[in-house]
């Protein structure tokens, strides 16, 4: 049986649509739920397996992508947010009812993805987010309570999904961190 990675790509990753406009996503809560709304189509989407992401129940990783920051709005039942760890980089933004997080935000403006908030698709039932692409944070799967021995398994099965595993993030962000970093420093002309 093959290793279950997030139910949104375990029977196969669903292509996005590039001309997407956007849409609405909406916690787990049965009652009052957070809802999100996203003007236009997210980037960089991804399963991700570090600690901090949020995960459906029985996922083994998260999905996350960015979205630029002035195209989020939170538009009902605001006030059940609350950030897991204020001194985290990400400013994740949980709703204290269910548990899901909404989305994450960057407030210090010289970190290189200031201007991105992070959101789960799967939390919506709109259909046409860019679809994931690659797999982050491979390794620390482990660190959540995965075998180690079980990840040549793990790692086959996002080959296989034909999401590339990286134990950081695609060449594409780290090249956009490396930049920014370069910008700061002068070494590169801004």
């Amino acid at each position: 049986m093959a290793i279950k990675i997030h139910p949104a790509v375990d029977n196969g990753v669903k292509p996005g649509n590039s001309d997407f406009a956007g849409g609405t996503l909406t916690c787990l809560c049965t009652s009052q739920p957070v809802t999100v709304s996203l003007k236009g189509n997210t980037a960089f989407n991804h399963v991700c397996g570090c600690s901090k992401c949020w995960k459906p129940q029985g996922a083994l990783f998260s999905m996350v992508a960015v979205i630029p920051r002035d195209k989020l709005s939170v538009t009902a039942n605001g006030n059940k947010l609350k950030i897991v760890d204020e001194k985290a980089p990400i400013q994740r933004h949980a709703c204290t009812g269910c548990g899901a997080h909404m989305y994450g935000r960057i407030e210090l403006k010289a970190h290189p993805f200031y201007g991105f908030d992070f959101v789960h698709t799967e939390l919506s039932k709109d259909s046409g987010w860019s679809a994931p692409d690659f797999a982050a944070f491979v390794s620390s799967i482990i660190e959540s309570g995965f075998p180690p021995a079980k990840m040549g398994e793990v790692r086959a099965r996002l080959k296989e999904l034909k999401l590339e595993p990286y134990d950081c993030l695609s060449p594409a962000l780290m090249d956009l961190i490396a930049t920014h970093a370069a910008k700061q420093r002068g070494t590169l002309a801004a």
